[in-house]
């Protein structure tokens, strides 16, 4: 359904209005191109330790707290992380297996913790209806039930995302599965299969974080960090390397690519490997989205992975003031004097059945525009959309501001159907929880909604840049059984004033 004339244009006039621009944009370009010292060895998330509960669950232990960490020298910053200072472990488990994950908040404020791109019940997602207050332990519990991916988590507190996620408190949540196992892709965890978890900050001169500088998009820093630690280095001991890119940041949007342009292959995107290795030179991602790249090295290859200005579409005065002229050294690969062998990537990586068009029942249009989503701002007690389990939607989203936006939906894996009316690039073939949005660039998604049903408990959707997010650019659905009301009041009734 396109949107009405009258509607639309109310939207533009709201949009118009809703972007503050700083009077001296052109200060803002950064780069550090030229000037990373790669010094540092990038460190590797630690894989979560885990136990087999009496009843068969695959338990984890994440504990959200406060630390330090000294990013520059002589420089103490306080944190906040998982099970450590800073960023958190990496969560693992198979498809089929039942897990539970208890979240103990020992922060000084109430957090929760979003398991972003899992198929699984509202009670359990980890979003604003699931809050653990200080000193509380949540326990939620589910069965793993998507193909093998690189998921992530994160904290979801209503209005606070941006500034928990800023802190340091996100981690790698990789799903392995049967058919991904047997493919002879790069797969010891820390040797050739890399998680590389990318962030930007900016730093006070006592050490502590500068979170002040907001811009129309939120915070945007000149320090990037990878794994938690300003422009590493990684020494890479194979012929092919795969990297699982996460754009960890709160507003910025990366397109990454080789200083030397090689090219790399792309094998997976936000919740499933493709169907067929992708020929690249850059990827942009954009917050929260993710990308498994297999990079091809040579003996005492030393190449610089490296942030270049990001495509956004944006008119040039807007890009100048969210980052998009900024470029950024971000991880430099060395190869070791000899390598080991490594077979050639496969020309099928995995069966990923389109969702077809003519499936679907209903069609629902979302406009994105002056933090509201089709004109609402977030209201936690109101349910925005009901779906029926088990149904195929198409979902056309469309950035009405000059901003930048993505959109990133709950519970769900989605395929790009078309992005302004035509085929979807290679990179957006496979399945999403999150995309970018240009502005005035119509999207079309589809989704297949799962079994998990909830009439009382909702999931989120909502820009992933997080200032916007926690400003009101979010709604909330429910998932019913075919003719099921939704409950009228949501979850637990949590208001934070």
């Amino acid at each position: 359904m396109p949107l009405s004339r009258r509607r639309f244009l109310e939207a533009v006039a709201l949009a118009a209005t809703a972007v503050p621009l700083g009077a001296c944009a052109g200060a803002h370009r950064v780069t550090t191109i030229g000037t990373a010292s790669f010094d540092r060895p990038l460190p590797i998330p630690p894989v979560a330790p885990a136990r087999h509960a009496a009843d068969g669950a695959r338990v984890f232990d994440l504990t959200a707290r406060v630390g330090q960490r000294t990013f520059r020298p002589g420089r103490v910053t306080e944190t906040w992380g998982y099970n450590g200072d800073y960023l958190g472990p990496t969560l693992r488990a198979a498809r089929g297996e039942r897990v539970r994950i208890n979240v103990h908040n020992a922060l000084p404020e109430t957090t929760s913790v979003h398991w972003h791109g899992m198929h699984l019940p509202a009670a359990a997602d980890g979003g604003p209806h699931q809050p653990v207050e200080p000193g509380r332990t949540w326990s939620p519990s589910w069965t793993i039930d998507q193909p093998a991916t690189t998921l992530w988590y994160h904290p979801h507190p209503h209005g606070r995302t941006e500034k928990h996620v800023y802190r340091g408190l996100a981690g790698l949540f990789i799903v392995d599965d049967q058919p991904a196992e047997v493919l002879d892709l790069p797969g010891t965890y820390g040797v050739d299969d890399i998680p590389v978890i990318i962030q930007d900050k900016r730093f006070h001169d006592d050490g502590s974080f500068d979170e002040s500088d907001h811009r129309p998009t939120g915070l945007l820093g000149d320090t990037l960090l990878v794994n938690g630690v300003v422009t590493p280095h990684l020494v890479v001991t194979s012929r092919l390397v795969r990297l699982r890119l996460l754009n960890a940041s709160t507003a910025r949007i990366y397109r990454l690519g080789f200083a030397d342009d090689r090219s790399f292959t792309l094998i997976g995107t936000d919740g499933a490997l493709l169907a067929r290795p992708h020929e690249m030179d850059r990827i942009q991602l954009s917050p929260a989205e993710r990308a498994e790249i297999v990079v091809r090295m040579r003996p005492a290859d030393h190449v610089e992975l490296q942030s270049y200005p990001p495509r956004l579409g944006t008119p040039h005065d807007v890009t100048t003031e969210v980052g998009g002229f900024d470029s950024f050294g971000v991880l430099e690969l060395r190869g070791a004097r000899s390598l080991t062998a490594s077979p050639p990537i496969p020309a099928v990586l995995a069966d990923v059945p389109r969702l077809e068009p003519a499936d679907a029942g209903s069609a629902r249009t979302f406009w994105l525009a002056g933090r509201r989503i089709n004109g609402k701002k977030m209201d936690m007690d109101r349910i925005d959309d009901v779906v029926a389990a088990g149904s195929t939607e198409t979902w056309e989203v469309t950035n009405l501001d000059e901003l930048p936006h993505n959109f990133h939906i709950h519970g769900v894996q989605f395929q790009a159907l078309t992005v302004d009316r035509a085929p979807p690039p290679p990179p957006l073939t496979g399945w999403k929880d999150t995309i970018y949005l240009p502005p005035r660039v119509p999207t079309q998604l589809i989704m297949r909604f799962a079994e998990y049903t909830d009439p009382a408990m909702p999931y989120m959707y909502h820009c992933h840049l997080l200032f916007h997010e926690d400003t009101g650019m979010m709604g909330q659905y429910v998932t019913v059984e075919p003719g099921q009301q939704p409950n009228t009041s949501v979850g637990p009734q949590h208001h934070h004033h």
